[in-house]
């Protein structure tokens, strides 16, 4: 079967082939757990300072096994986001303020949980003159402010192009600047309406080349890839040789899950064989780090894709000061 766009779609579609039933395959199948200690204390600590996570908000499956190992990713900028693509849960709407005092919060609950490692991202702010740019780069420099020895990832949006703004952040020094891709060449406009795909991969490659410029300790580039949406196994393997040949470090692949019936259609359930082989090609490609399952996402131990690509080193707990 030939997977092609229609001329004229609205939806993601394959022609000739049904939408695949919801019914999850075994390995897709995760019991999920009781909440601990750990879960429970981040989400309270979360409510108490009036912050927002992407674990939550997307409806990751491995909130509960990242939250109990006390790592989160935090979501920035407000509920509400300006775009609209077809795979995300996160709702979409006029942002109803800009919360300059948010960084400070993200930072306290960072050293509150005392975190090693922080994952940034947000919604994307088209309403603001600066697209929400200075947010992350304050966010990140008020977490190493109050935390030095932890690392941080932003997972930022393409700031629709704007050089100065992705300079804004390399400049406050992330340890990782991931920019997920999500998608192959052929299905991009349709998955991410409001981005372009050599934009994004442009973004990636002036991220790796300016932060080499600014920083002693460069900063790593990263992307994700969701699977499931009608793509082949030669497009992504060719989606991949883009993203290594713009100096793209850490990649992560996993399935795309339709969150609803309003959703991009699911086309197919990948197959973990199939991961595998994505992992055993990025190696041979040079990443520094693949991470590729059916359950995998962006942020799923983050910490440790940034440790085995040589972004950060996690620190001693006799050299961890107490905030």
């Amino acid at each position: 079967m030939t997977s092609i766009i229609p001329d004229g779609a609205t939806r993601l579609t394959v022609v000739g082939a049904p939408t695949v039933a919801q019914r999850k395959p075994s390995w897709l199948k995760k019991a999920a757990p009781l909440a601990g200690p750990n879960y429970r204390d981040i989400k309270d600590t979360m409510r108490s300072l009036s912050l927002h996570t992407v674990c939550e908000e997307a409806g990751c499956p491995n909130i509960h096994e990242c939250w109990e190992d006390r790592e989160a990713t935090f979501l920035i900028g407000g509920e509400d986001c300006t775009r609209r693509c077809g795979f995300c849960q996160i709702a979409t709407g006029r942002p109803k303020r800009y919360d300059r005092e948010e960084p400070r919060r993200v930072a306290e609950a960072v050293a509150q949980m005392g975190l090693h490692f922080a994952v940034v991202t947000g919604v994307a702010r088209d309403d603001l003159p600066d697209k929400a740019a200075w947010l992350y780069a304050e966010t990140c420099r008020q977490i190493h402010a109050r935390l030095p020895h932890c690392g941080v990832e932003l997972l930022i949006d393409d700031f629709h192009g704007d050089p100065d703004l992705l300079r804004m952040v390399i400049q406050a020094r992330p340890e990782v600047l991931a920019h997920n891709l999500e998608t192959v060449r052929r299905l991009f406009r349709h998955v991410r309406p409001a981005f372009d795909y050599d934009g994004s991969l442009q973004l990636l490659d002036r991220a790796r080349q300016w932060s080499d410029a600014a920083t002693a300790t460069a900063t790593a580039t990263k992307s994700n890839l969701m699977l499931g949406l009608g793509e082949t196994e030669d497009e992504v393997c060719e989606t991949m040789r883009d993203l290594r040949g713009v100096g793209c470090q850490i990649l992560t692949i996993g399935q795309y899950l339709q969150p609803t019936h309003k959703h991009l259609a699911l086309q197919r359930f990948v197959e973990p064989a199939e991961f595998l082989r994505y992992a055993r090609y990025g190696r041979e490609l040079g990443f520094d780090h693949v991470e590729s399952g059916p359950l995998v996402r962006s942020s799923y131990r983050a910490g440790r894709q940034a440790q085995n690509a040589g972004a950060w080193a996690r620190p001693q707990p006799a050299l961890v000061a107490t905030p």
